[in-house]
């Protein structure tokens, strides 16, 4: 469903700020695969995200969604295909329109454009229908601003619209980090019964290790731009955080006396 070959990126290529965000990495994503990617700040987690929806064109190598070459496809060409949360809850939801307004644009990003009325009386109970499936009582408020929501009610209602078409690739990109314990807890399980019930090709970043090992069927660690450690279900299955902390420090042990090696 993904597949990324030999991905670089660099920034500020040639200049005293160069940096390497993405060093030739290599994934695969089969369908219905749910993999979380964790790693300290500077990673290239959030680069990797940016290269997949087409925010960022890789230097060298090749994006693949669904078997198609995207890698030169522009984001708004590509977002039919991909759904994605970003972290702060005041993304992906116009605030000065209305949660019916916000789900019929969403509803319509992989619709052919017809001169048709945006929001129909049937859409209009479709969009109850799916509303009532967050438990949070927007269903009753579809006239409301999404401005006036909360963030784990804004959240929530960007989770639903990137996935209520059955995107090829969902993104989430630390969608639960900007909120409160309770609120995220929320977000985690509707993320958990969205994936599992659409069967979504999941692609989750986060900082939370419990989160990342609790969610998914597939594990990554990001470090320098590079893919250093990876997951496969079974051996998620006895992993911990003890056991994840401890794997990061002998890799990261083993690279540090390899370029004192080379050096010497």
């Amino acid at each position: 469903m993904l597949h990324l070959n030999q991905i670089h990126k660099i920034f500020n290529e040639g200049t005293p700020d160069e940096k390497i965000a993405i060093d030739q990495v290599n994934l695969t994503l089969k369908p219905g695969d749910f993999v979380t990617v964790i790693g300290s700040n500077g990673a290239g987690k959030s680069t990797l995200m940016n290269i997949i929806s087409g925010v960022l064109v890789p230097d060298v190598g090749e994006v693949q969604i669904a078997g198609k070459d995207v890698t030169s496809m522009s984001e708004f060409k590509r977002s039919k295909m991909i759904g994605r949360v970003f972290q702060d809850p005041m993304a992906g939801t116009a605030p000065s329109m209305t949660i019916e307004e916000n789900l019929a644009m969403a509803y319509a990003r992989n619709k052919t454009r017809t001169l048709r009325r945006g929001v129909t009386k049937k859409r209009k109970e479709y969009f109850r229908e799916v509303l009532e499936t967050l438990h949070l009582g927007l269903e009753n408020r579809l006239n409301a601003k999404v401005g006036l929501l909360s963030g784990g009610e804004r959240q929530a209602l960007s989770l639903l619209m990137a996935t209520f078409t059955e995107p090829s690739i969902l993104l989430l990109d630390e969608h639960t980090a900007a909120l409160d314990p309770s609120r995220a807890e929320l977000i985690t399980n509707l993320t958990k019964e969205i994936v599992a019930k659409y069967q979504l090709t999941t692609l989750m970043v986060t900082h939370n290790m419990q989160q990342a090992i609790d969610l998914g069927n597939r594990l990554i660690m990001m470090d320098k731009g590079q893919i250093i450690l990876e997951v496969n279900e079974e051996q998620k299955k006895q992993l911990s955080i003890e056991g994840l902390l401890a794997e990061f420090k002998r890799i990261r042990g083993t690279q540090m006396a390899s370029d004192r090696a080379i050096l010497a």
